[in-house]
C-alpha cells in the first residue's frame, strides 16, 4: 500500500497554503507584545495543518480557491489552535507535538486567556467572510468543540461514558471541525448544495476516524512517536472506544471497580494492567475494525465527484489517517 506524506496533499494546492500561511501569521497579531511572542511559538511548531489543507482541497474540488476560502482556511485552523491550547490545560499535558505546550511555558492563566483570544480572533474574522451560510456553519462549530470537552467530562466524571456517547463526543469535539472545513471550503466558491452535502459526510467521517486513530495511539503507540505521554487518556479519566468495548462485555461490578480505579487515579502499574486488559479482551482489534468501517464511509462520500487530482488527495488523506503513527 502507498504511504503519503503531508507534502503529498499540499501539492495541487501549494500557491493557495502560502496565502494560507500568511493570512493565518496575521491573524494571530496584535499590538500586545507578550500575544505576539505567543503566537510566533506557536507558529513555530510543527503542525500538520490537517484541516486548512482539507478547506483548500474541498474548495478546488468544487471551483476557484479564492480570497474567502483563504480566511476561511485560517478561521478554522484558529479554532483548531484555541482547542488544543484549552485541551492541554484541561489535560494537564505539558508537550504538544515533542515540544513543552504552550500551557508548560506560560501557565494556565495567559494559556486559557490566549485560547480565549485566538476565538475572539475567529469571530472577528468570520465577518469578513460576508456570508450568512459560512457564519451560520462557522459559529456552531465553535459551540460544537467547546460543548465536546465539556460533555466529554461530564459522562467521565459519572461514569456515562459508553459507545453512544462515545461517538457523540468525538463528533462534537473532532469531526464536526473536520465536516465544516471541507464545508466552508466548498461554500468558499459557491459549491453546489449536493457538493457541500458530500464533502459534509466526507469530513464527518475522516473526523470521527481520525479522533479514533487518536485513541488507538494511547495503546498502541510510542511516546517519541506521537509527541505526547503514552496513557494520558486514562490519567486524565477519559474512556475510550479500545476500553469501553472490553468494559461493555464484562460483568456491572467489574466494570464499575475498573471505572472507579480511572476516576480516582492509577498508578502507572495499573495502566499498564488495563493495556493489557484491552489487547487480551479485543478492545483494539475492535476499535481497529471500526476505523475501518468509518473511513469506508468517508470514501463513499465523495461518490459524487469525478475522478480529479484533488478529489484522489481527498481520498488519499483517508489512508494516511489509517497509517500515520503520529
Amino acid at each position: 500500500m502507498m504511504t503519503f506524506d503531508i507534502e503529498h496533499f499540499i501539492r495541487p494546492v501549494r500557491k493557495e497554503m502560502e496565502l494560507f500561511r500568511k493570512e493565518f501569521a496575521a491573524s494571530l497579531r496584535s499590538d500586545i507584545a507578550l500575544i505576539n511572542e505567543i503566537a510566533d511559538y506557536i507558529l513555530d511548531q510543527k503542525s500538520k495543518r490537517i484541516r486548512p489543507i482539507l478547506v483548500l482541497l474541498s474548495a478546488k474540488l468544487c471551483g476557484q480557491p479564492n480570497q474567502a476560502t483563504i480566511v476561511s482556511a485560517s478561521l478554522v485552523e484558529l479554532l483548531h489552535t484555541a482547542t488544543l491550547i484549552h485541551d492541554d490545560i484541561i489535560d494537564d499535558s505539558f508537550t504538544r507535538r515533542g515540544v513543552p505546550s504552550v500551557n508548560a511555558v506560560w501557565k494556565n492563566k495567559v494559556s486559557v486567556l490566549m485560547g480565549d483570544y485566538l476565538f475572539s480572533r475567529s469571530l472577528t474574522n468570520m465577518l469578513r467572510l460576508r456570508n450568512y451560510k459560512a457564519l451560520d456553519l462557522l459559529s456552531k462549530i465553535s459551540e460544537s468543540l467547546s460543548s465536546g470537552e465539556i460533555f466529554q467530562l461530564a459522562k467521565s466524571s459519572d461514569n456515562g461514558m459508553d459507545e453512544e456517547n462515545y461517538f457523540r463526543m468525538i463528533w462534537l469535539k473532532t469531526a464536526s471541525l473536520f465536516a465544516g472545513s471541507c464545508k466552508v471550503g466548498a461554500f468558499s466558491v459557491s459549491g453546489k448544495s449536493e457538493e457541500a452535502e458530500a464533502l459534509w459526510e466526507y469530513g464527518k467521517n475522516l473526523g470521527m476516524a481520525f479522533q479514533i486513530k487518536d485513541d488507538l495511539f494511547d495503546y498502541i503507540a510510542k511516546e517519541e512517536d506521537i509527541g505526547k505521554p503514552i496513557g494520558r487518556d486514562l490519567k486524565a479519566n477519559l474512556i475510550t472506544l479500545p476500553l469501553l468495548h472490553v468494559l461493555e462485555k464484562m460483568d456491572a461490578s467489574e466494570s464499575r471497580s475498573i471505572r472507579e480505579g480511572i476516576r480516582n487515579g492509577l498508578e502507572p502499574d495499573e495502566v499498564q494492567k488495563i493495556n493489557e486488559l484491552i489487547a487480551t479482551g479485543g478492545g483494539v482489534r475492535y476499535t481497529e475494525e471500526k476505523l475501518k468501517e468509518i473511513s469506508e464511509k468517508a470514501v463513499q462520500s465523495l461518490a459524487v465527484f469525478p475522478d480529479s487530482e484533488v478529489k484522489q488527495c481527498l481520498l488519499d488523506f483517508i489512508v494516511f489517517n489509517q497509517q500515520r503513527i503520529s
